[in-house]
């Protein structure tokens, strides 16, 4: 069975007539008969029935119209949406970080709209954490991320895009509120929020407190950073986060850490080898081009 035969039973199907189906498909009278006699031997059943001088669907062909339909339908809108991203229509699948959806992706979409390679380009926005931005790279559900790097990913491309600050964030009323910068050390005989290891901040965390031959009494590990810095405020205990915009509105302090000094980089995330449309490749340019002149702001 193979393609052909399937669009010829569908069209004389719908055409109930040999000479009239073998017409629309471009073809002679005696090349749709063959094709639909090998179709019923491999099936092993009759699909029409001569009525007049056409022929109709016999119960088995009826059955299996429905099917070849469908198939034919979901080949055809496969086939128009690879078309569509050769030519650069379909929209950019961009995966990112929550914490860069408040400015540095949005920035980055629109300046890219305003140039000529960007003109008519689409995104579709994709939220999410580092583990399932990679997982969706190595799946190919996306054509780019913006995430931090972990370890052991040979076959993701990392090129550093930007910079955060990690801060010590406080419960107001703690003993360490008094602080508005602070030796890292003096947060260890504390409870404290860390992320998930499945998290791209963890491992970062942990080489910091590591540094100082110190490790953290964790009482309870979290997946979003938003969602540790709610917890903290709620006294569940003292977290290392990056500094972010959501900070300040919460009832917590915020301290800057002056030693060991260290920063949280993002970082472009592709995968090696993989196809992309014109326009999502012009994207993931002008991205690295921005990115040469600078880390970009936050």
């Amino acid at each position: 069975m193979n393609l052909y035969q399937i669009r010829y039973f569908v069209t004389l199907a719908r055409k109930e007539h040999y000479r009239l189906a073998a017409q629309e498909l471009g073809i002679t009278q005696p090349s749709l008969t063959h094709a639909i006699q090998a179709l019923e031997q491999e099936l092993g059943v009759p699909l029409f029935q001569k009525e007049g001088r056409g022929v109709v669907l016999n119960r088995y062909g009826k059955k299996f119209l429905a099917d070849a339909e469908a198939a034919l339908n979901r080949l055809d809108t496969s086939a128009r949406e690879l078309r569509q991203a050769a030519q650069g229509q379909q929209p950019i699948e961009l995966a990112y970080l929550r914490t860069l959806g408040v400015n540095l992706i949005p920035r980055l979409a629109r300046e890219f709209l305003q140039t000529p390679q960007g003109q008519g380009a689409d995104f579709h926005f994709c939220p999410g954490f580092t583990s399932n931005i990679l997982e969706g790279l190595h799946q190919g559900q996306y054509d780019l991320g913006f995430c931090s790097r972990m370890e052991r990913e040979d076959t993701i491309e990392f090129l550093p895009v930007s910079r955060q600050k990690l801060v010590l964030i406080v419960p107001e009323g703690h003993p360490l509120a008094v602080h508005t910068s602070i030796d890292l050390r003096l947060s260890v005989p504390y409870p404290q929020i860390a992320f998930t290891k499945d998290s791209g901040l963890r491992p970062v965390v942990d080489r910091l407190f590591a540094a100082m031959g110190e490790k953290q009494d964790i009482r309870y590990e979290v997946l979003e950073d938003i969602s540790i810095a709610g917890l903290v405020a709620q006294g569940f205990g003292i977290a290392v986060v990056p500094e972010m915009y959501i900070l300040p509105l919460l009832p917590l302090k915020v301290i800057q850490i002056q030693s060991p000094s260290w920063e949280r980089y993002f970082y472009l995330a592709l995968r090696k080898n993989q196809y992309r449309s014109p326009t999502a490749e012009a994207f993931i340019r002008f991205v690295k081009e921005k990115a040469a002149e600078g880390l970009l702001p936050m």
